[in-house]
């Protein structure tokens, strides 16, 4: 039997007592500061809760509390420069040592259905590439497969349908094996389409701060926009990209920038080159970065 699956993010964790049996963790960031969670509000109490229950917990993004766990060998923690994906450390050699599981629990982009996928196939990856397709998606940096790109672009489109994720889970858990299930893949990657066109338009509201920023305020839009996208278009104009949406501020930079936001912003785990921050943090953001004011707020 297959184990269940259940989609998070670092801030929004499922019941410990919801989860049947013994659980695998993968791809989940620590919970930094940022809109009110932090690890010890959100993460080390889903850890207390699983207790014995948690087999093992694989991630790669940077925490300064994996300290804590260094001598725990069900925790296998690295920095995302060490990993600049989560699958290439789902071995064959971690999963056999996790032993029989019953749950995982899984980020619910690219990188961590590939994660699920791979657990679920002893360690083997979905397809040829898979690894290094992960890792470009969530680096942003070279190119992944075409195999890659349809996956990538149903998962952005529709970012919070945990339907499509089971879908994509399944998919690649079969090694590709049904033609059909690229269906509805393809079908909502079409939809991207549309939303990276409002997305092009948003990106005329960058503005220049200083010569290494440009912000955008797209709290109001005619649209759905991909966030990743913007950040992206605007990594292009200046080293640091900034977008305002509603009360959140996130911040880009390229993965080999050599910035390090968590340790700019005391932040104390997430992804070194992509953050996002209670807007009302744009000046501390600003001053860190060494900017004068913006007329933004």
């Amino acid at each position: 039997m297959q184990p269940e699956l259940s989609f998070a993010t670092p801030r929004k964790l499922p019941k410990a007592r919801e989860l049947r049996g013994r659980v695998v963790v993968l791809d989940i960031a620590f919970a930094s500061e940022t809109g009110g969670a932090s690890f010890e509000t959100v993460t080390l109490p889903f850890i207390e809760q699983l207790g014995g229950r948690l087999a093992a917990w694989v991630d790669h993004h940077d925490s300064k509390h994996h300290a804590r766990f260094a001598a725990d060998p069900r925790f296998i923690l690295t920095t995302k420069a060490q990993h600049g994906a989560c699958p290439e450390l789902v071995t064959p050699e971690v999963v056999a040592r996790a032993g029989e599981i019953d749950t995982i629990v899984c980020h619910n982009d690219f990188d961590g259905l590939v994660s699920a996928a791979k657990w679920i196939r002893g360690g083997e990856e979905p397809y040829k590439g898979a690894d290094d397709d992960a890792r470009a998606v969530d680096t942003r940096i070279g190119h992944p497969s075409a195999t890659g790109v349809r996956f990538d672009r149903a998962l952005r489109a529709r970012y919070r349908d945990s339907g499509l994720f089971g879908l994509v889970v399944r998919h690649l858990a079969s090694g590709l094996s049904d033609v059909s299930l690229w269906g509805p893949i393809d079908e909502a990657a079409a939809e991207l389409a549309a939303v990276e066109q409002v997305t092009r338009e948003l990106a005329n509201r960058f503005e220049r701060l200083g010569s290494d920023l440009v912000i955008a305020d797209v709290t109001t839009r005619p649209g759905p926009y991909d966030k990743t996208l913007l950040l992206l278009i605007g990594q292009e104009r200046a080293k640091i990209a900034a977008v305002l949406d509603g009360d959140t501020l996130s911040l880009a930079a390229a993965f080999d920038s050599g910035l390090n936001f968590l340790t700019l912003l005391g932040l104390s785990g997430g992804m070194p080159t992509r953050v996002s921050v209670p807007r009302k943090r744009l000046p501390d953001v600003l001053a860190a970065l060494g900017i004068k004011g913006s007329a933004l707020g």
